[in-house]
């Protein structure tokens, strides 16, 4: 049962947090500066492969972030090996070139010439796609770095790239391939920009008028999701042939805004269907792999700056708006880097509360523009909007008719926000009805915006009745989501009651005689707590409202037992209790005078020795006179009385571990010079015999 509050509490939480899940789609920000700079770490001063360290120094390039010089150098090592080994293809030589455009290494060594001499040899025994792709997007790069490089026979490569073509705007890879591709018609595009550039002479218009229709046909296929981003994805035949939507989305936004820069005359793609690849890219929010980050900032930065339509993104900063603090909507109009738009109008089309019935609540309202931020805002405590979640739609207009031809705003945009407040209580009552169920036994008003202090009591044959009004700030019923009452017995014993609605009123009744056995005929004090909470209900609450002691009947012989509490697994690793020894009396002692007459009578014994020791004589005859003798003598004796001495000490002061201790030292140092002493003894006794 505590289980079941527990869950309930955790229901109201997530009511009040959901508000904060909807998706909304921003510009690049600081967080995909983090991302990158999380996510193209150097592995022993490397990123890997030249693909990787392309994707990582792009990455990083366009989102204006410092590379590392040491690894600017180890890339730059991998380049010049690439660019002068015989052996590399013309995929290596296209990554390293790539790689070269961005670090600009400086290698003496690099014959550019010699290096395009060899990709127009490829050029021409060209059979596939990718060869066409990796052998002209080199050459590009070598002009770009400032080298003379002229395609003799554009013609012919820009009529054998078009021969892998589809009628649905699709590419395959060679002329083997079964399967068209969407992945491939970018690169097919990208490859055919770079034909138009490094042609010696210009390219019959009606042959790339005729891939302006493909790229139309590519669009007419283009793939959407229900809020309207829109995305390019294959059919797979082979899973090893997989790519993410993603990646051929980035693909063939690197291809058609490449064609359309080099391509006379203007690609007629609608504003809204760039916009929406766009919104895709940013939908994603920050990609968890360096992979993905790559192809989205790529993409973006495709979209960034072209010749066919520059996508304005219309965000919201703040999906969450409080009508108490007088929060006011705001609107960004920014490219998807976040650059602010031009000269624009934004205006609030509708606002329509999803408990309406579909009446916008504020409708054409032009939204103010602060210059100083570049914000567009409007303060909407003054329209007297309630709360609630809305659809918002927006709709921007640029100023400048000439500017229509070169940015898309997509028409009208529509989001989702939620407009919180506080919520007042009205009419709060509690009673204990008769058994008649219509006389009152007790009645009390409650005010639910504090904790109370009730203290009822009720039998079996009464009846209790809980009833409360809620109403928005602009006095309107308001039905929270969550609305529980918990009884909790003295016991733990815990019973949760959803009440419901009845008009602008929220009620509960219970019969305690209809809940004898739910409550296990447990007769005693109850706790009561309000639950009332929802996600626009700014002062959504658990109150204790009191007590009420409850008299049920006996329970009889097979009535159903109350369930067994749940011990909190977290006790066992708390405080334990003070453990208190009692130790024994200490045993009676002798006086101390008698204690000090014992001591004084152990040295009687001692006193008989030395008197006995003068009467009898000490024989001195045998003591040693040489030095060496002497000196083990000495200490023979003072170790003696150093054992005598410890076991005085071990009488007054110490312990016998220590004694014990003492005592070990001292019998290896007596053992020792006793044997020496004694062994002079028996040879000087042996002397005086023999003599």
């Amino acid at each position: 049962m505590p289980g079941r509050g527990i869950i309930i509490l955790l229901a109201l939480i997530w009511s009040s947090l959901s508000i904060c899940t909807a998706s909304v789609v921003r510009p690049i920000s600081e967080a995909h500066r983090s991302a990158a700079l999380e996510l193209f770490v150097p592995f022993d001063g490397s990123f890997g492969s030249l693909e990787d360290i392309y994707a990582a120094f792009r990455t990083l390039e366009i989102l204006g972030l410092e590379k590392t010089q040491d690894v600017s150098d180890v890339a730059c090592e991998s380049v010049v090996d690439k660019l002068g080994s015989p052996s590399s293809t013309a995929k290596d030589l296209f990554y390293a070139l790539k790689v070269n455009s961005i670090l600009r290494c400086q290698a003496e060594t690099i014959k550019f010439e010699e290096i395009a001499s060899k990709l127009q040899t490829v050029l021409k025994s060209a059979s596939s796609l990718p060869d066409f792709y990796y052998s002209i997007g080199s050459l590009l790069l070598i002009k770009n770095q400032g080298f003379e490089v002229l395609l003799s026979d554009a013609a012919g490569a820009f009529q054998s790239i078009k021969a892998f073509s589809q009628s649905d705007g699709r590419w395959r890879y060679d002329s083997s391939s079964a399967e068209s591709s969407t992945y491939a018609a970018g690169m097919a595009l990208e490859a055919l920009a770079g034909v138009v550039s490094i042609a010696d002479s210009e390219v019959d218009k009606s042959m790339i008028g005729v891939v302006k229709n493909d790229i139309v046909k590519l669009f007419d296929s283009i793939k959407s999701y229900s809020d309207g981003t829109l995305y390019f994805d294959d059919k797979y035949v082979h899973t090893n042939d997989y790519r993410s939507p993603l990646e051929i989305s980035a693909s063939v936004i690197r291809g058609v805004t490449a064609f359309a820069e080099v391509a006379s005359g203007r690609v007629n793609i609608p504003g809204n269907k760039v916009l929406g690849v766009a919104k895709f890219f940013l939908s994603l929010g920050v990609p968890g792999t360096s992979k993905d980050l790559f192809h989205q900032i790529e993409a973006l930065s495709c979209l960034e700056n072209n010749r066919i339509y520059i996508p304005l993104i219309i965000s919201l900063p703040a999906t969450v708006l409080s009508l108490t603090s007088r929060d006011q909507l705001k609107v960004d109009v920014t490219s998807v880097f976040g650059v602010p738009a031009p000269p624009l109008t934004v205006k609030l089309l509708q606002a329509i509360n999803s408990n309406s019935d579909g009446k916008p609540n504020i409708e054409n309202q032009e939204l103010y523009f602060d210059q100083e931020n570049s914000i567009h805002y409007l303060d909407i405590a003054s329209l007297k909007v309630d709360v609630g979640k809305y659809n918002l739609i927006f709709e921007a207009s640029l100023h400048d008719p000439v500017a229509e031809k070169k940015y898309a705003t997509g028409g009208r945009t529509s989001f989702s926000a939620f407009f919180t407040g506080s919520i007042q209580i009205d009419q709060a009552e509690l009673e204990i009805l008769n058994s008649d169920g219509d006389s009152i036994e007790t009645i009390e008003s409650l005010d639910l915006s504090k904790d109370s202090s009730l203290s009822l009591s009720a039998n079996h044959l009464q009846t209790f009745r809980l009833s409360f009004q809620p109403t928005t700030p602009l006095g309107h019923a308001f039905k929270p989501h969550q609305v529980f009452l918990k009884l909790r017995h003295e016991t733990n014993v815990e019973h949760i009651f959803l009440i419901e609605s009845s008009a602008r009123q929220y009620k509960l009744t219970l019969d305690f005689l209809g809940f004898v056995e739910k409550f296990y005929y447990l007769s005693g004090k109850y706790d009561i707590e309000l639950f009332v909470g929802d996600a626009i209900m700014e002062n959504s609450f658990l109150r204790t409202l009191g007590l009420v002691e409850l008299d049920l009947p006996e329970p009889p012989e097979k009535a159903p037992q109350a369930p067994p509490q749940p011990i909190d697994p977290y006790l066992r690793y708390g405080p334990k209790a003070e453990i208190r020894h009692i130790f024994r009396s200490p045993e009676k002692r002798p006086p101390k005078e008698l204690s000090l007459a014992f001591f004084a009578l152990i040295f009687l014994p001692l006193l008989g020795f030395l008197i006995g020791l003068v009467r009898l004589g000490v024989n001195l005859k045998l003591f040693p006179s040489s030095p060496g003798p002497v000196a083990f003598s000495l200490l023979f004796h003072t170790g003696i009385a150093s054992v005598l001495l410890l076991y005085g000490l071990f009488w007054l002061k110490l312990d016998l571990f220590t004694t014990l201790k003492i005592l070990s030292f001292l019998g290896i140092f007596l053992v020792f010079i006793g044997h020496q002493t004694l062994s002079r003894l028996a040879s000087t006794s042996a002397k005086v015999k023999s003599s």
